[in-house]
């Protein structure tokens, strides 16, 4: 496997595998940082020191097929130390930024996907910050439970609880309206 053969390179010192790595994934590794950071600055800078730690800490890989994995949870950990450091919260302030990044939606009218987008942000608004992230993880950012799990330091269990208990608090505030 490719990332296999890389990951042992990079190992051995070779910053042009590890380049090489990041940069078959550059566009995840954005959306992702600038998911939690909210803008494209912050993000850029997340994805730098990603890059370093990476740099520092490619030894510590115990499963060289776990690169990828292991990488965005170097990034996620990496955007909340940054977070925690100017003490601020984030909330995704310009959905159609991130989502222009991604695949476009099944819905054709370009009306009706706005919409969309702003009903799934404002539900996702209303949901704790712990299920607002795993939601967005699994959805927005096809990660499987266990990446998730391991991005978020909990058990796949918990990821699946919150999960399951946002989308059906999403669902719930979708049929009672917006109004409370």
């Amino acid at each position: 496997m490719r990332v296999v053969r890389l990951v042992k390179k990079a190992k051995k010192g070779s910053k042009e595998a590890l380049l090489q790595l990041i940069t078959e994934q550059q566009d995840e590794y954005y959306r992702l940082a600038l998911k939690y950071m909210g803008n494209s600055h912050d993000a850029m800078d997340a994805m730098e020191e990603m890059i370093v730690s990476l740099y520092r800490n490619i030894q510590q890989l115990e499963k060289n097929d776990a690169f990828y994995s292991w990488s965005k949870t170097i990034l996620v950990n990496q955007c909340k130390q940054m977070l925690r450091k100017v003490n601020k919260v984030t909330l995704i302030d310009n959905w159609e930024a991130i989502e222009s990044h991604s695949d476009p939606s099944a819905v054709q009218n370009p009306f009706e996907q706005t919409e969309q987008r702003m009903d799934i942000q404002d539900l996702l608004l209303r949901v704790n910050a712990q299920q607002r992230e795993a939601i967005e993880l699994k959805y927005f950012h096809d990660l499987d439970y266990e990446t998730i799990a391991m991005m978020t330091q909990t058990s796949i269990g918990t990821v699946k609880s919150r999960v399951f208990n946002g989308l059906k608090k999403m669902r719930e505030q979708a049929r009672g309206g917006f109004d409370e």
